[in-house]
C-alpha cells in the first residue's frame, strides 16, 4: 500500500509539472498561454478586415480572458454569453446569459463576429455541437472558433496523456482520485462521470463538417496539430 501511495504522488508531481510548462493559462511561458497570444494575434488579423463598428459575442468568454490578452481595440463592443452571470462587468463588456445550443433571443446576424475558445468541446454530445455550430453561422456574419484536437496526444483538459483514448471507467476512475489538469478531484461518482461526459473532443474532419464553409486552421505543436480554428470573414449565413 505504502508503495502504491509514493507512486500516485510521484504521479501527480509528474503531472503538475507537466500542467504548469504544458496548459497552465497563468503561467506566460506556458505551451497554452503561448499558443492563446499567437492565436489572438490570428484573430486580431481577420478582426481588422472588418469595418468598424464591429459588436461581437463571445460565446463561453470571460473578461479575464481579453484582458490577458490585452485587447485595446476602439470601435469593438463584445457580448459575453454564459449560463452563469459574472459578478461584474464593465465597458465595453456586456454580459448576456444563455445557451449556445439555442440562442432564439438572439436576432439573424445579430453580431458581426462570434468568437468562441474551447467551448464547443464542452457540451457532451455531437447532437449540441451541431445546434452550437447552426445557431453561430445563423447569429453572425463572420465566427472565429476554436477546439483542441482529439487526435493530439496530450488531452488538454486532464493534462494526461491519451486520457481521452482510456475506457471511460479509467477516466471516470481517474477523475474520482486524482487531480489532473484544469480537473479538481470528483470524488463523487455521479460528479465524475457528468465531467467526463461533459468534454467531447473533435476532429479536423467533425470540424469540417460543422463548419462546411469556413477555412480551418491547425494549431500545431512540435508538428502535431493541437487545435483547430474554424474561421471565416466572407460567410453570408442563409
Amino acid at each position: 500500500m505504502a508503495n502504491v501511495i509514493i507512486e500516485v504522488l510521484f504521479l501527480t508531481s509528474m503531472l503538475n509539472r507537466l500542467f504548469n510548462t504544458i496548459a497552465n493559462n497563468t503561467n506566460n511561458q506556458s505551451l497554452s498561454h503561448r499558443m492563446r497570444k499567437k492565436r489572438f494575434e490570428f484573430f486580431l488579423s481577420i478582426l481588422h478586415q472588418i469595418p468598424k463598428p464591429v459588436s461581437i459575442l463571445d460565446i463561453g468568454g470571460t473578461v479575464e480572458f481579453w484582458k490577458a490578452m490585452q485587447f485595446n481595440e476602439p470601435g469593438v463592443s463584445i457580448t459575453l454569453l454564459n449560463l452563469e452571470s459574472p459578478a461584474t462587468v464593465e465597458h465595453p463588456f456586456i454580459f448576456l446569459q444563455g445557451d449556445a445550443t439555442n440562442l432564439s433571443n438572439i436576432k439573424h446576424q445579430q453580431f458581426d463576429l462570434v468568437f468562441s475558445n474551447s467551448v464547443i468541446e464542452h457540451l457532451f454530445t455531437w447532437q449540441n455541437q451541431q445546434k452550437m455550430a447552426g445557431e453561430i453561422l445563423r447569429v453572425a456574419k463572420w465566427h472565429f472558433i476554436q477546439t483542441p484536437n482529439y487526435w493530439f496526444p496530450i488531452e488538454p483538459h486532464w493534462v494526461f496523456p491519451c486520457f481521452q483514448y482510456l475506457p471511460k471507467k479509467i477516466r471516470i476512475w481517474l477523475t474520482q482520485h486524482i487531480s489532473l489538469g484544469h480537473i479538481p478531484k470528483q470524488k463523487d461518482y455521479t460528479k465524475a462521470v457528468q465531467q467526463v461526459a461533459e468534454v467531447k473532443l473533435l476532429t479536423k474532419q467533425e470540424m469540417k463538417t460543422l463548419f462546411p464553409n469556413s477555412a480551418i486552421y491547425c494549431e500545431k505543436f512540435l508538428g502535431l496539430n493541437k487545435s483547430f480554428i474554424a474561421y471565416s470573414i466572407d460567410y453570408q449565413s442563409n
